[in-house]
């Protein structure tokens, strides 16, 4: 089996404040207003993919957010929410995934109790702090890299993992990663092949266990690393390239 794990947001989608042409469509509606596209290049490539192998969104988007997505073909039997810690499967969450995945995680729970305190008490936290479903925790700071730097000097950071992200920012515990969600997914599916594509930290580790990844250049290097090309949409790129690897005829 082959399969290709994917990140969601600017590397299948992309919002509307990114420039990918008019030929597109809408994948994302929230609050009445059309907020993410895909190409129609991406969406013929995906229903084409989509017949050849098996394709599993992986995203730190939680469950409620990945639900307002909708590229326009089947859905998937897999995707993976909240960074790998929560599994969807035909529909439905898989309770024993999330309860293995808060296994994983449970050493790393005080550190996480400790940056909710650290960012309830900075003063350049500006939106709420979210414990998502008890995984990970995030927020939005007007000083993001400053916030970020305080947790990190103040916490255990081999229990606890800082990431910002524009204004936003992250604390991740150990064990919460995409890499080793492809691993277990991997052991659960069986797969012998996994493609994987992403832009961001998040899925650094996710492209390091992967048997070839695709992201942008310069993200990460490694032997099963392929940088999109210059000048070419990521999601295009990774889709044809999977397409190309898996046996099929441009």
């Amino acid at each position: 089996m082959t399969i290709l794990t994917t990140d969601l947001d600017n590397t299948l989608i992309y919002s509307y404040k990114y420039d990918i042409g008019k030929n597109k469509r809408c994948a994302e509606i929230y609050q009445g207003r059309e907020i993410s596209f895909i190409t129609e290049k991406t969406y013929e490539l995906l229903k084409q993919l989509s017949e050849k192998i098996m394709i599993v969104p992986v995203t730190t988007r939680t469950r409620e957010q990945y639900d307002r997505i909708d590229l326009g073909i089947k859905d998937f039997k897999y995707a993976l929410v909240c960074n790998g810690g929560v599994l969807i499967e035909n529909g439905e969450e898989n309770k024993q995934w999330y309860d293995d995945s808060r296994k994983l995680i449970q050493k790393s729970d005080s550190e996480i109790l400790r940056a909710i305190k650290l960012l309830k008490d900075d003063n350049e936290v500006c939106f709420e702090i979210r414990y998502i479903r008890e995984l990970f925790v995030f927020t939005k700071s007007n000083t993001p890299e400053k916030t970020a730097a305080c947790l990190r000097e103040t916490l255990d950071n081999e229990k606890v993992d800082i990431f910002t992200n524009g204004t936003k920012v992250y604390a991740v515990p150990k064990g919460l990663d995409k890499g080793l969600a492809l691993r277990r997914l991997r052991q659960k599916t069986g797969a012998d092949r996994i493609f994987a594509a992403g832009d961001s930290e998040f899925d650094i580790p996710m492209l390091k266990e992967a048997d070839k990844a695709f992201c942008p250049s310069g993200l990460v290097k490694g032997a099963n690393i392929y940088p999109c090309v210059e000048n070419e949409l990521l999601a295009e790129f990774m889709l044809q390239s999977t397409y190309d690897f898996s046996g099929n005829p441009k």
